[in-house]
């Protein structure tokens, strides 16, 4: 597959990486090459019934059809954790608003009893905001949740086999207080919006994206010189790398851009994207690759604009700090400086 042009997302069935010896193999050059070439595929044989992912995006239609000071009551401003409802516009990509409205969760935590004294980043660390008319919308997304980390974390033990190593080499920065991010997401059709941006072109942060999306098209993702459309296929999740996976690859591996366009007018798009991390206390590893694949290694993507630190709450709290400036400035203003 090296060297291929492609002008669609490849599907790759993730089952066969539990299947025999030679098709264990074949998966993991498949997906070796893929994840360098393109970042970005479809995914079947993952495991997840379908049943789960079709009622989290019916309960999310439920939760955008609220009444908007419903909302507003539970919106991303009342939290200095950065969880909860944005609406359209709020959230920023290349300092430009995206037209999308939204519901930002992480793992259910307790907040950090003194954040002064404590490094930035466990400011990430909180609970998150519930609409309290929908109590079962609460735990479908948290049972979804559970569903979709135990995914991502077999998806990560895939991607170090495929790089030579051992499954389990990120294990310790992993775990039960590994970083998670999910965003139950809606763009409103053309008519009501000011731009094409759904969310502008960007990179993921984290090791691993999973994505579901329902019926309507609009994700993007930047290939040569064009953008590769990602129609959404039933049953499928659309799965990416993220910055920190390329920065453990020095690079073999490449965080991909990519972009949502807001739907045609008379339409809307659901979308869940989830996005797995690491522990906020971990430094990413530099791994040393088998010598064959060392000869490939392009070195890392360099962006001035978008410097990339192997301290994960570093590189987490820069990219919370950048979406949403007016949490950011409403009980982070102290730190701005030295984030930014």
């Amino acid at each position: 597959m090296q060297n291929k042009k492609w002008n669609s997302l490849p599907i790759l069935d993730f089952s066969k990486y539990s299947g025999a010896v030679t098709e264990r193999e074949n998966f993991l050059e498949e997906l070796r090459e893929v994840s360098r070439e393109l970042g970005f595929f479809y995914l079947t044989g993952h495991g997840i019934d379908t049943e789960l992912p079709e009622l989290l995006l019916k309960n999310s239609r439920e939760f955008f059809a609220l009444p908007i000071e419903e909302k507003l009551s539970i919106e991303m401003i009342h939290s200095p954790h950065f969880r909860g409802y944005s609406r359209i516009g709020a959230e920023r990509t290349l300092g430009l608003p995206d037209w999308r409205e939204q519901l930002d969760v992480g793992a259910e935590l307790s907040p950090v009893s003194d954040p002064d004294i404590s490094p930035h980043w466990t400011i990430l660390q909180g609970p998150n905001q519930w609409p309290d008319r929908l109590p079962e919308f609460k735990k479908i997304v948290l049972r979804y949740q559970k569903e979709v980390t135990n995914l991502a974390i077999r998806l990560v033990h895939a991607f170090s086999s495929a790089l030579g190593q051992e499954p389990s080499v990120f294990d310790p920065i992993l775990g039960a207080k590994a970083h998670q991010l999910m965003k139950v997401i809606r763009y409103p059709g053309r008519e009501s919006t000011n731009s094409d941006q759904g969310v502008g072109a960007h990179k993921d942060g984290g090791f691993v994206t999973v994505l579901l999306q329902d019926e309507q098209a609009g994700l993007e993702v930047e290939y040569e010189n064009g953008w590769i459309q990602v129609p959404p296929i039933p049953g499928t999740f659309v799965i990416n790398i993220g910055e920190l996976l390329e920065l453990a690859s020095n690079g073999y591996l490449r965080a991909t851009v990519h972009r949502a366009l807001v739907p045609s007018s008379g339409t809307d798009r659901i979308s869940v994207g989830f996005f797995y991390s690491a522990r906020l206390d971990a430094n990413v590893p530099l791994l040393h690759l088998p010598e064959h694949l060392q000869k490939e290694i392009r070195g890392l993507t360099q962006d001035p604009n978008n410097p990339l630190f192997y301290e994960v709450g570093k590189n987490l709290l820069k990219s919370r700090f950048r979406s949403h400036p007016d949490v950011a400035q409403r009980y982070h203003s102290k730190l701005l400086d030295s984030v930014l």
